[in-house]
């Protein structure tokens, strides 16, 4: 097997489609859907960033981060870059100096199964960065072995090259470029009823009597 795969870079969603996905909650999907969420322990560096794109995917093993450096200045605007790190939580891939390459080039945002570090460069930069904590500890340029826009696992779920990915505060979801449309009109129906159910609780209704809960209850009591 070869040390290194380095495969093109995939299909682009629509920008139509990734428009749409960002005014999308990831947690309004998790009203509906359950497997497409990563682990929750992958969280944003600033929880004030929403974003979507096409999902690019890179597999690093342990402390060789060779092959990110080659390839990071290569994403287009609406790529997000994902990044297995077969299962290491030592080494920190992601740091000032990636940040700012990849601000540079203008890609999306980064997802790592990892620690990153040089955290106040990210927000310096603004870069848009979902990872498992940090670490002092680095990764090296030892050209060992790497893997690129093959299908990855990022908190326990499969990435393919050209996925959507919708990324926010309260987590990060993978889905299928062909049902993300029909995902994201049933999750911004759902966020209008949301605002319609504030208003009715602002003019007074208790929240028990809008949602049915209380005649639940009751009936429960009932039995």
């Amino acid at each position: 097997m070869k040390d290194f795969v380095k495969n093109p870079l995939p299909k682009s969603i629509p920008q139509s489609l990734i428009d749409k996905l960002e005014k999308v909650e990831t947690a309004t999907v998790g009203h509906f859907l359950h497997s497409v969420f990563v682990d929750r322990d992958i969280t944003a560096i600033d929880s004030t960033k929403r974003v979507a794109g096409t999902a690019v995917t890179l597999r690093l093993a342990a402390n060789d981060s060779t092959l990110l450096h080659d390839v990071i200045s290569t994403l287009r605007p609406t790529d997000i870059l994902l990044i297995d790190r077969s299962g290491d939580t030592k080494h920190a891939c992601w740091g000032g100096v990636i940040t700012n390459a990849a601000a540079i080039c203008g890609f999306k945002a980064g997802i790592v199964d990892g620690p990153v570090t040089d955290v106040n460069e990210i927000r310096r930069n603004q870069f848009p960065m979902w990872s498992r904590g940090r670490s002092s500890v680095t990764t090296k340029l030892y050209a060992q072995s790497g893997a690129f826009n093959i299908p990855i696992s990022i908190g326990g779920v499969t990435v393919k090259p050209g996925d959507a990915v919708l990324a926010d505060e309260s987590g990060v979801i993978i889905l299928d470029p062909t049902e993300a449309n029909t995902i994201a009109d049933k999750a911004l129906a759902m966020q209008k009823m949301e605002l319609d159910l504030i208003a009715r609780l602002e003019a007074g209704e208790p929240l028990g009597t809008i949602t049915g809960a209380s005649k639940m209850v009751e009936e429960r009591l009932l039995e």
